[in-house]
């Protein structure tokens, strides 16, 4: 399967993935690990890629979404952003309710 098809597929199959560096429980880079830390407070299933370990990925996620860097956090099959952006949804609580929709919908 082409590499641009497996992404997709990943984004359409998880309401709530993380594209990162590392894992949540082990995160290699800052970045990684603070959008890994807003989305695990939020008590809801998401699914993660840790791009190091995948170099297909690493080098043709940026293509997917035309967003240069990680982490990515996608929401409901659509890019929401990295980690500024996630965790200003965080905060302001945009998030949560996104995510938790998302995963509720997939679940009925």
């Amino acid at each position: 399967m082409d590499v641009l098809e497996r992404i997709k597929q990943q984004v359409e199959t998880h309401p709530v993935i993380i594209y990162m560096k590392g894992t949540p429980q082990l995160p290699q880079c800052g970045f990684s690990s603070r959008t890994a830390e807003a989305l695990k407070s939020l008590d809801i299933e998401f699914a993660y890629v840790n791009v190091l370990s995948d170099p297909e990925i690493f080098q043709n996620l940026p293509r997917f979404a035309d967003w240069p860097t990680f982490p990515q956090v996608y929401v409901s099959g659509e890019l929401i952003g990295g980690c500024d952006i996630t965790l200003e949804m965080h905060e302001s609580g945009e998030l949560e309710k996104l995510a938790r929709s998302a995963v509720e919908s997939k679940a009925s």
